[in-house]
């Protein structure tokens, strides 16, 4: 091959690959610019909306990288590089990674939906997956809580996404429910009496809403009383506990009689 034959072919592939690399060297340069300012039009909206800390920045980078991709997708396929078989090949490796990481995966996508539409916070007393407790941590793929007996436990993000879950310090205010009773042949009224002197003299008991009391149920040993008060979310145990006591103490001081289960044998003496 002479030298005029070499610089022919080298004239050739100049003008035909020449064009379509400014090409991609130009769809680079625009696609990265466009890049950045998505990204951080992305991140100012996390901002906006007060995303967790611990999640914005995964957020941001997994954007970052997703938009990469496509850029240099775009920018081989303006070279003339073939992507169909380059496109099935990696979608094919990220369906089988998929699955074999299901349920690792739906823990993550958990904790990211939990992060961003925030359920509960760090701090908050939560019914979840069978247990009650305050919120430790909020982890990508778990949350920690803490049980009132200091317990740790580890709930995986997937299920407690999916499934119900009572939130108890979203209000600031809470009711207490009592089923309090008393023997047959007492004093209905005087019971009713007692029961909202009791609430009256707690200030924790809030005066609006006003204390619910009635007759809820004739049981095969006692008359019993629904008793519902409203108090601080935080007084909650408190309240309920120390009415407990009271009424005890002060149903003894009044002649009312808190029954208990019984049964009377009668016994037939045959002559």
């Amino acid at each position: 091959m002479d030298t005029q034959e070499i610089i022919s072919q080298f004239t050739d592939l100049v003008f035909y690959y020449g064009p379509k690399l400014i090409g991609a060297i130009i769809v680079w340069f625009i696609g990265s610019f466009v890049v950045k300012g998505l990204t951080k039009a992305f991140a100012n909206m996390l901002e906006k909306k007060g995303t967790d800390p611990s999640l914005k920045p995964f957020l941001i980078s997994l954007i970052g990288t997703l938009l990469r991709v496509l850029l240099v997708i775009t920018v081989l396929s303006t070279l003339g590089i073939e992507m169909t078989s380059f496109i099935a090949i990696l979608g094919a490796a990220g369906l089988a990674v998929g699955m074999a990481l299901s349920g690792t995966l739906q823990n993550f996508a958990g904790g990211v939906m939990i992060l961003i539409f925030k359920p509960f916070k760090v701090g908050d007393v939560i019914d979840a997956q069978g247990y009650v407790g305050s919120v430790k941590e909020i982890q990508i793929f778990n949350t920690i809580l803490k049980t009132p007996d200091n317990k740790t436990i580890i709930i995986p993000n997937g299920g407690l996404s999916n499934s119900s879950m009572v939130n108890f310090s979203t209000e600031e205010n809470r009711r207490v429910d009592w089923t309090i009773g008393i023997a047959y042949g007492d004093d209905v009224e005087k019971a009713k009496e007692v029961i909202q002197k009791l609430c009256d003299a707690d200030n924790r008991i809030l005066k609006d809403p006003a204390v619910f009391i009635a007759v809820s149920e004739l049981a095969d040993s006692s008359v019993n009383f629904t008793v519902r008060a409203w108090v601080n979310a935080a007084d909650y145990w408190g309240v309920f506990f120390d009415m407990n006591e009271n009424v005890y103490k002060t149903f003894d001081k009044e002649g009312l009689n808190i029954p208990f289960p019984q049964m009377d044998v009668h016994v037939h003496k045959e002559v």
